[in-house]
């Protein structure tokens, strides 16, 4: 019952991503080819409701699920890890045709092909938990 309310959310998550149509490899595509804003709304929209959520846990210092601070954890400073960040997973968005947070939603509405992404993405993030000793952060 303690993880409850995470399984709703991420049923609601799901919801608004296939009614918004944010699931659709055309919507997608259309975004990659400059064609429609519609992408560019959903995810404008997720952006000011990032930054307004990082706003409050900063102010209201926010705990993570064991009970810790977050505060320390997501306002830490530096861009080259981000960029970095931010150009693998643009890469594995255009190679997949989707974005990460709907791999789930994908495998519900039933294309199964996703559990193919799925699994690459948890093998690259084992990878990374394996080499992030190694690597420059």
């Amino acid at each position: 019952m303690k993880f409850f309310k995470y399984l709703l959310i991420g049923v609601l998550f799901g919801v608004v991503m296939t009614k918004s149509e944010a699931i659709s490899w055309y919507r997608i595509q259309e975004m990659f080819r400059f064609q429609s804003f519609h992408m560019y709304g959903i995810i404008g929209t997720a952006v000011l409701l990032g930054i307004l959520m990082l706003q409050a846990m900063r102010r209201f210092d926010f705990k993570s699920i064991e009970g810790n601070s977050v505060k320390e954890k997501i306002f830490n400073p530096g861009y080259k890890r981000y960029l970095f960040g931010g150009i693998v997973f643009g890469l594995g968005w255009a190679l997949s045709g989707a974005c990460p947070g709907p791999l789930y939603v994908l495998v519900g509405a039933q294309f199964s092909v996703f559990l193919v992404v799925i699994a690459a993405a948890v093998f690259g993030t084992f990878v990374y938990g394996v080499v992030k000793d190694k690597i420059p952060h």
